[in-house]
């Protein structure tokens, strides 16, 4: 593979915000009215979900301390890790050491850049997910791995997310280095049973296996359904990653914070990364630390509640359409549609959608190359808007589904 080949490989036109790049070249491809507010289901809307209260004086204050904030060491400012530190070890139910077990950095998706380059060389078979987050097999790629998927048959159950642990076993066995996972999924919003996760931290310790687990919806649960921490299983590998942050339930992702945490010569390396590729997580914007896990009262169960009854309202659209399926999203924001047969590819659909809709959602081959009939959607919206893009989108399959 040349140069050219792998950034081919990698690929930005069909990640979130990216939409524009798209461009708008061909014909409509159908005679429907599907005019109305154009919703960009590719990411969440913060006007819709403000972010946290006292998110922008937090941020205020970091900037009027000028350099003492602006200039941090390069894992995150001492007094902001230990108190990240000390909210962490209280939710995920662990004790993290904030000299030597945690970074702060730009963003979970910073974070995961800095992991996987901590851990993955040349030619290391490297296990992810299908479907999962659609970072994971860009970031092998980049990184030179050798990509080893596993499915995840998250349609054959209501009790667990689905993962084939006898095939997760077998690639173990095989000499796989690292394991990256998303809980809740991204793209289905499944969450992992206490079986599939005491199950995956027992082999990776068995076998050796780095895992690098992003947790970052995991507070955003719904029906109150049980979720468990890897990290906190009584068995866990010697190497491993826990990832989270304060940005899409919070509606911090402008400020781009995200947290690593984990295995002490993990961390390290994640710095020496850090201190090449950004410096530090933003300066200013590391104050912002401040608000998380210390919202007012009662704001993060009405959040989950808000999102939950949309939730409900997506579900109640989408199952009305005979042809379509999805699992119901049991945390995070999101909804992988299954789509009838059609008459048009996906590419084509999604086109229409935004041309002829204004309605950008994510294909489901950015989540694995069999996903030809799927779309992805992030359903943190304006709930009217929300439910009347949802059914435009109906509406579209229906004129394109084959009889």
């Amino acid at each position: 593979m040349d140069i050219y080949e792998k950034f081919q490989l990698l690929g930005v036109e069909n990640a979130p915000g990216q939409e524009l790049r798209q461009g708008e070249d061909g014909e409509v491809l159908c005679d429907l009215d599907l005019s109305g507010d154009p919703v960009d289901f590719s990411h969440g809307d913060v006007n819709a979900f403000p972010p946290v209260p006292g998110s922008f004086s937090a941020f205020k204050k970091g900037v009027l301390e000028g350099a003492a904030q602006a200039y941090t060491e390069y894992r995150g400012r001492k007094q902001i890790r230990d108190d990240a530190a000390e909210k962490l070890s209280a939710f995920m139910g662990v004790t993290v050491d904030p000299d030597r077990e945690i970074i702060l950095a730009p963003g979970t998706q910073g974070a995961l850049f800095m992991a996987a380059g901590s851990v993955i060389m040349p030619g290391d078979r490297v296990c992810f997910v299908q479907p999962d987050y659609f970072a994971y097999r860009k970031l092998v790629v980049f990184f030179g791995g050798v990509c080893v998927p596993v499915n995840l048959n998250y349609m054959q159950y209501a009790d667990r997310a689905g993962i084939d642990l006898k095939a997760l076993e077998s690639v173990f066995q095989s000499g796989v280095k690292v394991f990256m996972f998303s809980n809740p999924n991204n793209p289905t919003g499944v969450i992992y049973s206490h079986e599939e996760i005491r199950s995956i931290a027992d082999m990776a310790a068995r076998y050796q296996v780095t895992l690098i687990v992003d947790e970052l919806y995991s507070r955003q649960i719904f029906d109150g359904r049980p979720y468990f921490h890897l990290c906190a299983e009584d068995t866990v590998p010697d190497s491993m990653v826990t990832i989270i942050g304060p940005s899409k339930t919070e509606s911090l992702s402008g400020y781009r914070l995200g947290t690593a945490f984990g295995t002490a010569g993990l961390i390290d390396r994640m710095e020496e990364v850090q201190a090449i590729m950004d410096l530090r997580c933003g300066g200013y914007n590391q104050a912002v630390f401040s608000v998380w896990f210390d919202e007012p009262e009662e704001w993060m169960k009405e959040r989950v509640k808000q999102h939950q009854a949309i939730r409900d309202r997506m579900a109640d659209v989408f199952g009305a359409e005979e042809g379509i399926s999805f699992r119901l999203t049991e945390g995070g924001s999101y909804f992988f549609v299954e789509l009838p047969e059609l008459t048009v590819s996906l590419k084509d659909f999604v086109k229409t959608a935004r041309k002829a809709a204004g309605i950008t959602v994510t294909p489901g081959t950015e989540f694995g190359p069999q996903f030809t009939h799927h779309f992805r959607i992030n359903f943190s919206q304006d709930p009217k808007k929300a439910e009347s893009a949802a059914e435009r989108l109906v509406r579209l399959v229906r004129f394109f589904k084959k009889r």
